[in-house]
């Protein structure tokens, strides 16, 4: 709660003597929103927050936040498909090679595939 007061994505409350924090529904509200955009980056949640707020309705910025979101995941799986590409391509080398260090090398599953 702290972290989203911070940054602002939710408005600071008024406290009990006791320190305790006294959330209305629009607290309660926000925080359900939060949970349930947790898959997009704190940012972005606190400029859906900020257009909200101003009276203007999100969802256009929201579409484009998610087709950015789609695509970073996107580039993250070609990448990951290609270091495992590497690493099945590595693992074969070695295996073919016999996996016998070499007196000047340190591991063959890398270095055999490095040449």
């Amino acid at each position: 709660m702290r972290l989203y007061e911070e940054r602002g994505l939710l408005r600071s409350v008024p406290r009990t003597d006791a320190g305790y924090r006294l959330y209305d529904q629009d607290n309660v509200d926000t925080l359900t929103f939060i949970r349930r955009a947790r898959a997009l980056p704190l940012d972005d949640i606190g400029t859906i927050l900020a257009l909200r707020r101003s009276g203007t309705t999100p969802c256009t910025a929201v579409r484009d936040m998610a087709d950015a979101r789609i695509s970073e995941i996107d580039r993250a799986i070609t990448d990951l498909r290609a270091l495992r590409a590497t690493l099945v391509a590595a693992r074969e080398d070695a295996v073919a090679s016999g996996s016998e260090p070499e007196a000047d090398g340190v591991c063959p599953v890398i270095e055999c595939h490095a040449r």
